[in-house]
């Protein structure tokens, strides 16, 4: 089973984190969708915002995944957690299929190196970011706290 930290003390700075790259990929999406209003949904152009290059459905997509991550970042239970986690496994998913397909016309989403460079740190960022972000009672954060000084019991070590 996985080991999720709980009440991790940086989680404020986390959360902080998360919520600027979803800023970041908003004011992208939005500037984008401005950039490539009458062009078609999937333009193979070479229309460039904030450093990486974009067709509509990629700005579409970005202001979607934008308010996502920003919604997920406010909120203050388990949400943002998990959207964090798997944020970061579509992020990292699509940099590297995108990357297989960079030079050829199954680039759909206009990808450029830049593009792909940026959604893998990005990815990496939120599934680093969802890794520390989980949220639980007092208790089950004590029992972890407890775990991780004592991992082994002292009964097994005579």
């Amino acid at each position: 089973m996985a080991h999720f930290p709980v009440n991790h003390p940086a989680r404020p700075i986390y959360r902080v984190l998360a919520g600027l790259i979803g800023l970041y990929i908003l004011l992208f999406g939005v500037w984008g969708v401005v950039q490539t209003i009458g062009d078609p949904l999937f333009d193979r152009s070479s229309t460039w915002v904030l450093g990486l290059r974009t067709n509509l459905a990629f700005s579409l997509a970005s202001v979607i995944f934008g308010a996502v991550l920003i919604i997920g970042a406010s909120r203050r239970g388990n949400l943002g957690h998990y959207m964090n986690l798997t944020a970061g496994i579509v992020f990292l998913v699509t940099s590297i299929l995108m990357m297989s397909v960079l030079q050829t016309e199954a680039n759909f989403l206009n990808f450029s190196m830049s593009t792909v460079l940026v959604s893998m740190v990005f990815g990496l960022v939120l599934l680093g970011t969802g890794l520390y972000d989980k949220v639980g009672s007092d208790e089950h954060a004590e029992q972890e706290r407890r775990n991780r000084q004592h991992p082994v019991s002292e009964a097994g070590t005579r």
